[in-house]
């Protein structure tokens, strides 16, 4: 895997934490105040899981999945205030936010081979300029020595609801029983994993976002941000 010189990365703001936490939503507005970049390498992730399932590969089998994943032509654009995901020219911002893709994104985020590849492209995107990068390995694994360290949580009762909002504004259907379970499940996954596990930074500043707006928390970390650069 490819390194970044520690010095390329005091201008990055790295924010983690799980599933629902509102970790794209805040860093996208931290980057806008910024004047910085933003990247959501959660959907690298997703796009990787969406293109494995398109493709119809075996999702058992490993190899296969970091073959497709170093074949993937991405593409992350911003357009109108929103990350634009493309692959092979194809938009699929929409389509990486499914339940399905949600269930199987463990199976690659799993995979050292996969992971491997994902990190190095983070790096050298977050190498080119100022970025605000979010996902659940960013401050201990892709930026390390990022200026600012995030850990944005929140109950797993308002990250459900927080994610049933989002489906139901993009016409997804789901079970909430089920949604719950799910959040829970991949919580328990990511915290457990061989490969960058999801954890708190030892030098990251924990956020509990339960009873705060996104303003009142973008507010807080565009603070924080600015004290550390």
């Amino acid at each position: 895997m490819s390194k970044v010189d520690p010095i390329m990365t005091r201008d990055i703001v790295a924010i983690d934490g799980p599933a629902g936490a509102g970790k794209s939503t805040v860093a996208r507005k931290v980057a806008d105040r910024l004047g910085y970049a933003f990247l959501d390498t959660g959907a690298m992730y997703r796009a990787a899981t969406w293109l494995a399932l398109e493709s119809g590969v075996d999702m058992n089998d490993g190899d296969a999945l970091a073959a497709i994943t170093r074949s993937m032509e991405l593409d992350l654009r911003e357009e109108d205030g929103r990350q634009q995901v493309m692959v092979g020219g194809k938009d699929i911002s929409h389509a990486i936010r499914t339940p399905e893709v949600t269930r199987q994104i463990s199976t690659l985020d799993h995979n050292p081979n996969v992971r491997a590849h994902l990190v190095a492209l983070q790096q050298s995107i977050g190498a080119r300029r100022p970025t605000v990068a979010e996902g659940r390995d960013i401050g201990t694994v892709v930026f390390p020595h990022a200026a600012c360290k995030i850990y944005l949580d929140a109950s797993l009762e308002e990250r459900t609801r927080r994610r049933a909002l989002e489906f139901e504004k993009k016409g997804i259907a789901f079970d909430p029983t089920k949604l719950m379970e799910d959040i829970r499940q991949r919580d328990l996954r990511d915290m457990s994993r061989s490969v960058g596990p999801l954890r708190k930074a030892d030098d990251a500043v924990l956020v509990e976002t339960d009873g705060l707006t996104p303003d009142e928390v973008v507010e807080l970390i565009v603070r924080l941000a600015r004290d550390r650069a």
